[in-house]
């Protein structure tokens, strides 16, 4: 799931080792994908939010919480992030948030950052 604002792509050109080449859109929107994971996950707090989650089934916002040494307010920041990633997703059950692992994005970033880093 991708979330971004009103970019338009079109087809470029690049040069890769004296040969032109053109990337189509669908090569741009992958990139894009992949930088948005990247982004969501550029935060050591927000890789050991992901390791956490990875360990157990779900977890509350406040058990991250008391896991981590900062804010409730700075974990809820990055828990947001790692969400509009579409990396974790929440379940809310009032006044408590549940987040897991959205395994299918997170096994599409791993299969990304796989084919990106050959």
């Amino acid at each position: 799931m991708l979330h971004s604002t009103s970019y338009t792509y079109r087809t470029f050109a690049i040069y890769d080792k004296g040969m032109m080449s053109i990337k189509n859109n669908t090569e741009t929107e992958t990139t894009k994908e992949l930088a948005m994971y990247a982004k969501a996950m550029s935060h050591p707090i927000r890789l050991e939010i992901l390791n956490i989650l990875n360990r157990q089934s779900c977890c509350f916002t406040g058990d991250l919480v008391e896991l981590l040494p900062i804010a409730q307010s700075t974990v809820s920041q990055h828990l947001k992030a790692l969400k509009n990633a579409g990396l974790i997703q929440g379940e809310i059950n009032p006044p408590r948030v549940k987040y897991c692992i959205n395994k299918t994005n997170l096994e599409k970033a791993k299969m990304l950052f796989s084919t990106f880093l050959k």
